[in-house]
């Protein structure tokens, strides 16, 4: 559960990260980095998408700045998943809203 966000920083579980995250339903990758750092592409998704979520909800920054190109939406479509992308001062609540409902993982830029 995600308790807060602000830019730069998120307390997932109680426990605060600074720099991007993925939450997946057993873990936090607090390591996650793009390609190219405000574009969201495909090869950035690897590990999201061999975990097989349902629902992936990306936060695209405090101001929106993060793009996911239209393959990249494409892509998550033909694999099945469900793509909810929002600034992240609203992704939060969404996984949080979201998160009991089946099998969901939140890709979050914490600043732009």
């Amino acid at each position: 559960m995600i308790d807060s966000y602000r830019f730069g920083e998120i307390v997932i579980d109680g426990h605060p990260y600074t720099s991007d995250v993925v939450i997946y339903p057993d873990r936090v990758d607090s390591s996650w980095w793009r390609k190219e750092g405000h574009c969201l592409s495909i090869d950035d998704l690897k590990n999201i998408v061999e975990n097989e979520p349902e629902i992936l909800v990306v936060g695209t920054g405090d101001a929106g700045v993060m793009t996911i190109p239209e393959e990249t939406v494409e892509y998550l479509q033909q694999k099945g998943i469900n793509l909810i992308a929002e600034r992240t001062g609203q992704a939060w609540h969404t996984y949080n809203r979201l998160s009991g409902s089946g099998k969901v993982v939140a890709a979050l830029h914490l600043t732009c």
